[in-house]
């Protein structure tokens, strides 16, 4: 509607108020997007590419607590601050971990699943330990 807006402006195919009627833009808003067609050939401002909040945490951050979450699924979130703070000089809250996990793909389920997965392995570990005390391991 813009850009029709404008281009029946320039070629002259209908007058300025006939356009602004049809359209219900406000002369100065007309202008404005005038002016942004031939600075730019556009008619829509671009997006700028930092909208909302800046993050607290990096993405290295964020691998890193990724990364302790795999080694250690059943730690909490205050615990994986106190973490943060000491190997990464990173002061957050622990509410600011959870959604990030989140959108590192983390989830209660997946904690689940790598928890037992860990329990599995730590249990095939002990497995031979345990077979040597006892004689009664059966294959």
């Amino acid at each position: 509607v813009k850009l029709a807006a404008v281009r029946l402006y320039e070629q002259g195919i209908l007058r300025l108020r006939e356009i602004l009627e049809c359209v219900g833009f406000s002369r100065r808003t007309f202008f404005l997007i005038r002016k942004l067609y031939e600075r730019t050939g556009i008619v829509v401002k671009p997006r700028s590419a930092f909208t909302g909040r800046p993050r607290k945490l990096n993405p290295e951050d964020v691998q890193y607590l990724v990364e302790l979450v795999h080694h250690h699924p059943d730690w909490f979130l205050n615990e994986l601050a106190g973490l943060l703070l000491r190997n990464r000089f990173v002061a957050v809250h622990y509410t600011t971990i959870h959604p990030e996990l989140h959108r590192a793909g983390i989830s209660l389920k997946k904690l689940r699943k790598i928890a037992k997965e860990r329990n599995e392995d730590l249990r095939a570990d002990s497995c031979p330990q345990q077979c040597s005390l006892s004689n009664s391991c059966r294959p």
